[in-house]
């Protein structure tokens, strides 16, 4: 049976919106940087937060908010992953349950592994837990890009504590294959190191690649890895304040059992009431709609490229709606976003914010509307042929 791809809201609509993506720039400029979607919530979620406004529902998170139950169930179903409710906990968001955990298993001046190009918050979460960035980046065969695991194991060697790990990767959308997170683990285990996995992207996957979660990926992942996500990017829940931390074992469970008992309470309840409506079965047709629009989406793109702007290089990602885009060819400096902001009046996030391999790269959000996707790349072509 087909699916209908998921309709973006009307940009006179959208321009309402009071977030980041709408209230960062002029009305003139087209935003395309943040990551925030411009579809309607999922039903269920809508009703949840209707019903919980309706009744002044706006008070603490309750100490057993349920949202355990409800991740494990989803878990299950997406990616036919088995998790014990009671190493599932929660807190406010992604980074906040990157930046305790690594604080947990690192010592101030350890060096933590990122994997650039990557999502810049990743660098300040490794500052802000008190440890230092190590960069081994992705592997570029100009086909795909792929972990490092020479480099990896390279850095473990020479001391490194932990990495933390994009899976999917944001910017690239590559999905990491379970043959390199599972010889990760075992590097991991090898040098008594851990594993941070930032899963966010997850339920974005496109067919036909398949998500792997780290903590299933062998058995020596759960003895060190720990995985943080939330319904959040999918379903446009940034605001509302919630992410999960999930373990593998009972040691790395006790790890995060021993985390201030505040980083629980940093998760908000209209977080917690939608992620649950989110993680909910009655949420799967959204969630199939909405994959069949990015999918039209990212493929649009392609073609969009592929007329107005030749010698951009693009690669289909394998997950997500955010787009990784070479630009150099046209001479736009080491960070082109600016420039397409000022002259094409569209906004992208900045490539060298994602390390140096960046340079010369834009991140394009293409979670909207086919029409605003077509309009913003024939902006930017303009501007190519004016040389």
């Amino acid at each position: 049976m087909s699916v209908t791809p998921l309709q973006a809201l009307p940009l006179d609509l959208l321009r309402q919106r009071s977030s980041t993506k709408w209230r960062s720039y002029d009305d003139d400029v087209i935003p395309m940087f943040v990551a925030e979607t411009d579809f309607p919530l999922a039903p269920a979620i809508t009703a949840a937060l209707h019903r919980a406004v309706e009744i002044g529902d706006t008070g603490y998170t309750p100490p057993r908010p349920g949202i355990d139950v409800d991740f494990a169930a989803y878990a299950e179903r997406m990616w036919d992953w088995t998790i014990d409710p009671s190493r599932i906990r929660w807190t406010g968001d992604v980074m906040m349950g990157v930046v305790e955990v690594l604080r947990a298993v690192t010592s101030p001046g350890d060096r933590v592994i990122v994997t650039p190009p990557v999502y810049p918050p990743f660098y300040d979460t490794v500052e802000e837990a008190g440890a230092v960035v190590e960069r081994v980046p992705l592997v570029d065969d100009g086909e795909t890009w792929r972990l490092d695991l020479a480099g990896i194991e390279r850095a473990f060697a020479a001391g490194a504590r932990a990495i933390l790990l994009c899976n999917p990767h944001n910017p690239t959308g590559t999905v990491h294959a379970r043959a390199s997170l599972a010889a990760l683990a075992r590097l991991a285990e090898r040098y008594g190191a851990s594993v941070v996995s930032d899963e966010i992207h997850a339920p974005l996957t496109h067919a036909p690649a398949v998500f792997t979660p780290f903590l299933d990926a062998a058995p020596e992942a759960a003895a060190v890895g720990y995985a943080v996500t939330s319904a959040s990017k999918t379903y446009n829940l940034a605001g509302l304040k919630c992410a999960v931390i999930v373990t593998g074992s009972e040691e790395t469970a006790a790890v995060v059992r021993s985390l201030p008992w505040e980083v629980e309470w940093r998760a908000g309840l209209f977080g917690v009431i939608a992620n649950r409506a989110a993680f909910a079965a009655e949420s799967d047709g959204w969630l199939a709609s909405l994959l069949v629009a990015l999918d039209d989406n990212r493929r649009l793109l392609a073609e969009l490229l592929a007329e107005h702007l030749p010698l951009a290089r693009y690669r289909l990602p394998d997950a997500g709606f955010l787009a990784w885009v070479d630009v150099s060819a046209y001479g736009w400096g080491d960070n082109p976003s600016p420039h397409i902001r000022r002259e094409a009046k569209v906004a992208l996030h900045h490539g060298p914010l994602f390390g140096e391999q960046g340079i010369g790269h834009v991140r394009i959000n293409v979670g909207c509307a086919p029409e605003v996707l077509r309009e913003a790349i024939t902006r930017i072509g303009a501007l190519a042929r004016q040389g």
